[in-house]
């Protein structure tokens, strides 16, 4: 297929567009131009009230100072976005910085500054002695004033927003909106029995052309490409999982017609990294990334990894409140199995919130506390068949903390649940 014309080129390059930082600013540059010949048609009319009436040379001056002052505002927005990659790569997660790219404050801070630029810059040429725009000195005067005010915006946003715990609860936030919106089409549809997926006859193997990273899957366009050839598609990754070079990533079961390969493949959009579209367990990765990186001896910060160990236990609450059979097959309209798909279950999200942090963690008292204190809520507050990954972990935890705490003073501390490590009350 042409290089735009596939499901998955068109994703890919969505996802190029949200994770670029100079798409949305070249736009208000273009904008910003248009609107000075706005402003100069305007300006030929008349229109403006004699009390917007500038010299040529202090309209020079002001457009000129205007010009300098953008230049030099979009230098210091770069410099913040340098500083943010190296927060982020530093003592977050250089997962993070993925989600970072998408901020939409900081491509309208950015478009306002390139436009206001523009504006000012095109403005300039037009000043004679006996010809100023008018309209456009006072509109470009705004125009600064607007971009001031989102600056400030900005830098309120970034220096609260920047502390771990502050981008714990965006992304957790994103990956249960995720969670419960996003793949809800997957989720939401009734598993069919096994029997209904062929399991015998023919199986046509369709392999990766490329290598990368499951993004996501085109649900309706597999579905649909089944339903034509009267087959059942059954997908042999998980979302998130890298692929390499002809990998089989679908087995076509049945059929009256043999799918065109490629045009299956392009249903599945492969990429550099995980997204978290359709991936919610991305959310949880960076959050669990974020608590190890401050468990390392270099940061050595447990209290940051309880305070994101809170949001982990909020999106596992989410998570556990839902069920998740682990493999989902869809059907179409006629209610035929058509796609079969691999989700991940309760065992993989609780192994992945708490495998990593409870070994990197098992010598902080605090932390050892806090996740006992979190495998009880899950306990107290899921059904019952949710218990058995969670007293699976909570046996592990067990075994952890008494290999590590020896002495019988610290082990009954560690062993104790304390939603804040330590200094709260876990009731009894």
């Amino acid at each position: 297929m042409g290089v735009l014309t596939s499901w998955a080129a068109r994703f890919r390059l969505r996802q190029y567009v949200k994770a670029s930082l100079w798409i949305v600013p070249m736009f208000g540059l273009i904008l910003g131009a248009l609107l000075a010949e706005l402003a100069l048609t305007t300006d030929s009319a008349d229109w403006p009230p004699s009390g917007w009436h500038y010299s040529a040379t202090t309209a020079s001056g002001v457009l000129t100072a205007i010009v300098g002052a953008m230049v030099a505002l979009l230098g210091f927005v770069v410099t913040i976005g340098v500083l943010v990659v190296q927060q982020a790569t530093g003592t977050l997660s250089p997962r993070y910085m993925r989600l970072w790219y998408r901020d939409r404050l900081q491509k309208a801070v950015l478009a306002t500054f390139t436009g206001t630029f523009a504006f000012a810059f095109s403005l300039l040429r037009s000043i004679e002695s006996d010809s100023v725009p008018d309209l456009g000195v006072t509109l470009a005067g705004a125009a600064v004033a607007i971009s001031l005010v989102l600056l400030l915006i900005y830098l309120n946003r970034f220096t609260h927003s920047l502390r771990p715990v502050a981008i714990a609860e965006l992304v957790a936030r994103m990956g249960e909106a995720v969670f419960t919106t996003g793949a809800a089409a997957i989720r939401g549809a009734a598993p069919r029995r096994d029997g209904t997926v062929p399991s015998d006859g023919p199986v046509m193997p369709i392999r990766s052309g490329r290598g990368g990273a499951i993004q996501a899957f085109n649900v309706a366009g597999l579905v649909a490409e089944a339903a034509r050839h009267d087959c059942v598609f059954v997908v042999t990754r998980l979302i998130g999982d890298f692929v390499p070079p002809g990998t089989v990533v679908v087995e076509v079961h049945g059929g009256t017609s043999k799918p065109d390969p490629d045009r299956v493949t392009d249903l599945i959009a492969l990429g550099d990294e995980r997204t978290i579209e359709q991936d919610p367990a991305f959310a949880l990765r960076v959050l669990v990334d974020i608590a190890i990186r401050a468990l390392s001896p270099a940061v050595n910060d447990p209290t940051t990894a309880v305070q994101v160990v809170n949001y982990i236990e909020s999106f596992l609450h989410t998570v556990g409140s839902t069920r998740l059979p682990g493999r989902y097959v869809l059907a179409d309209r006629q209610g035929h199995a058509r796609l079969v798909l691999p989700g991940r279950d309760w065992e993989n999200y609780v192994q992945l919130a708490v495998c990593e942090i409870r070994d990197y963690g098992k010598s902080s008292v605090q932390i050892c506390r806090r996740l006992r204190a979190m495998l009880d809520g899950l306990l107290n507050a899921l059904p019952p068949p949710q218990h058995t990954s969670v007293r699976a972990e909570m046996s592990l935890l067990q075994e952890s903390v008494e290999r590590e705490f020896t002495d019988p003073a610290r082990l009954a501390i560690a062993q104790q649940a304390d939603h804040q490590g330590i200094g709260g009350q876990y009731p009894s």
